[in-house]
């Protein structure tokens, strides 16, 4: 059998087969194969709790697939929040006939990706609905964090903030385009989807005086800085020739009417730091591969509070507004 039945969905012999030869083979830890209908986990200290829905179209694009797409996403929202991720939950909504060699290539792709946090999946759920019920698959994943620096928050920005980017922006939002538009233009762009936690333990272990991170997926920078004004009533203020823009990223948004600042990223994050360790965190995460070309980007100040500011090569300025409308369905 190559395709995904509504039987997979039953609760019978197809469904534990598929459980066992798929998800426990690729997910193998003890806590899972215990087969419980809940997971027994032990945390000793303050968690972090989040949980997403991965809708992606296409499923697979350069530089990753629906799968690496929900494990990254999961791991990064409990970085941000300086959790060490630790368990997970993954919940497949599967349409009637996708290919069982791609779910397989999906399943693959999470346990890679698991790898670079060690965080495990401690417990999930199948349902098959009806051909033309779903597009081929959605991922619903929680997860569980350790906190090991508490503190960090949007509430809680400072005034003299450094603002450092950990790398360059737009890429996952201009890569699922051109998969999706069947775009020709060169470059090869590929999403920049990656686990975050790597760069902030490096953070966390240098003892980085963190205020506060931010993983810019939906809605980009533009999101995260016009949020983090607004929470901390502060003014971000943006230096543009320092925020790094593929070329290739630069050209798509000129040939579409995009903004690179309003697009999606999926392993690029905002960090904000005293500037007393502002050096120093630089140099922590420049020695990641995920973050080595991370960059100051602006500062904390009190100049227009609840705005963003940003800063031209020729010395004008502008606000820099929350992206308006839906720039690009379906990008997570």
């Amino acid at each position: 059998m190559s395709q995904i039945q509504l039987s997979h969905g039953g609760g019978g012999e197809e469904t534990s087969r598929l459980i066992r030869e798929m998800f426990y083979l690729h997910f193998a830890n003890d806590i899972l194969l215990a087969g419980e209908d809940a997971a027994v986990v032990s945390v000793a200290k303050k968690i972090a709790f989040t949980t997403d829905s991965f809708t992606v179209s296409p499923i697979f694009f350069k530089g990753g697939d629906i799968g690496k797409l929900a494990i990254a996403g999961t791991v990064n929202d409990l970085s941000m929040m300086g959790a060490k991720p630790l368990y997970l939950s993954a919940g497949f909504i599967i349409e009637e006939g996708f290919e069982i060699g791609q779910l397989e290539t999906i399943v693959i792709s999470m346990a890679q990706e698991l790898k670079l946090s060690g965080a495990k999946i401690v417990c999930g759920d199948t349902k098959v609905v009806p051909k033309g019920s779903a597009d081929q698959i959605f991922i619903n994943t929680s997860g569980i964090g350790e906190i090991l620096k508490p503190g960090i928050s949007a509430n809680r920005l400072h005034e003299g903030d450094i603002l450092i980017l950990s790398g360059d922006i737009g890429r996952h939002g201009a890569a699922i385009l051109m998969e999706r538009e069947g775009l020709g233009v060169s470059g090869n762009i590929q999403s920049d989807c990656a686990s975050l936690w790597p760069a902030v333990e490096a953070l966390i272990d240098n003892d980085i005086a963190i205020s506060a991170m931010r993983d810019a997926t939906r809605g980009g920078l533009s999101a995260v800085a016009n949020e983090w004004a607004r929470q901390s009533t502060v003014c971000l203020e943006l230096e543009e020739p320092a925020i790094a823009i593929n070329e290739s990223v630069q050209g798509i948004c000129e040939l579409f009417g995009f903004d690179a600042l309003d697009f999606a990223n999926e392993g690029t994050f905002l960090i904000a730091v005293a500037s007393s360790d502002a050096q120093r965190a630089l140099e922590c995460l420049r020695k990641v591969d995920v973050s080595k070309n991370a960059a100051v980007i602006g500062r904390i100040t009190r100049k227009k509070e609840g705005k963003v500011i940003l800063h031209s090569a020729h010395g004008s300025s502008r606000y820099l507004d929350l992206p308006k409308g839906e720039l690009l369905p379906r990008i997570c």
